[in-house]
């Protein structure tokens, strides 16, 4: 995979599918890297030029110090889609790339044909629950954390189905620097769009999971009914719902950006 240097970051990036096709731009959840999009890539790929890329702090990007924002990890994307002269794309982001993809639609939305919020909300969680994640990664690195995390992102059925599915998740989780970890943690537990999103002008599909404890399908459907014209599905999955409920999410997404 191709990284690049972009002013203090070093960024982990791919860019599939057909060179000429509309540009179709990932954002990944907290603790994943850009390799959570794969099932999704078969179909996307036929449709769309896509971009993939890991966030600050995490993957196989590099870690530059700590506390993150929202607005700047959302720079980061403009930043990069400015080195690949991508000028305009659509963005689909999962959980924290959704608060990205809130942030660009807010403030950058002359880029951004469509917007796809999955899993997401315009406020997750509480300060408290977030600095405590954050004291347990500091004291006991991503294994502390990462057991706890998984189970919320997968129900215990797909659990129980795809076991091999749910391993390399936890691995992933693992597989991500600390200190990037919690500087991502702290960007999310910071952000708050409760009274701006209804701004948003830039065609949006929401997409939540029944099963999602982190990020609530009422958490979900107020965001669609919060967005002018938003569309709003809901799949039966929990936080992670482009892999437990891949070929729903898939067409769901499809169905959005090619209407």
């Amino acid at each position: 995979m191709p990284s690049v240097r972009i002013q203090d970051l070093e960024v982990n990036y791919m860019l599939t599918g057909g060179a000429d096709a509309p540009s179709l731009v990932f954002s990944n959840s907290l603790g994943a890297n850009l390799s959570m999009w794969d099932p999704q890539m078969p179909e996307l790929e036929k449709q769309f030029s896509v971009l993939r890329c890991d966030t600050r702090g995490e993957g196989k990007t590099s870690v530059t110090p700590g506390p993150y924002t929202i607005e700047q990890l959302a720079g980061d994307v403009l930043r990069l889609m400015d080195y690949l002269g991508i000028e305009r794309a659509h963005f689909c982001g999962l959980s924290m790339g959704g608060m990205i993809g809130m942030w660009l639609g807010l403030k950058a939305e002359k880029r951004f044909g469509k917007l796809a919020l999955c899993n997401t909300a315009a406020k997750i969680g509480k300060a408290e629950m977030w600095n405590a994640r954050i004291e347990n990664v500091r004291k006991g690195g991503m294994t502390a954390v990462s057991a706890a995390v998984c189970e919320r992102w997968f129900t215990p059925a797909f659990r129980a189905r795809s076991p091999e599915i749910f391993t390399g998740a936890q691995r992933m989780i693992e597989s991500t620097p600390p200190e990037g970890y919690v500087a991502c943690c702290a960007a999310v537990r910071d952000f708050d769009a409760r009274e701006r999103v209804g701004q948003i002008r830039v065609p949006t599909l929401v997409i939540t999971g029944k099963q999602d404890a982190a990020t609530p399908a009422a958490d979900g459907r107020s965001l669609a009914e919060q967005i002018p014209g938003a569309r709003y599905a809901e799949l039966n999955a929990a936080h992670i719902s482009n892999i437990e409920a891949s070929e729903q999410f898939t067409s769901e997404l499809i169905k959005f950006l090619t209407a």
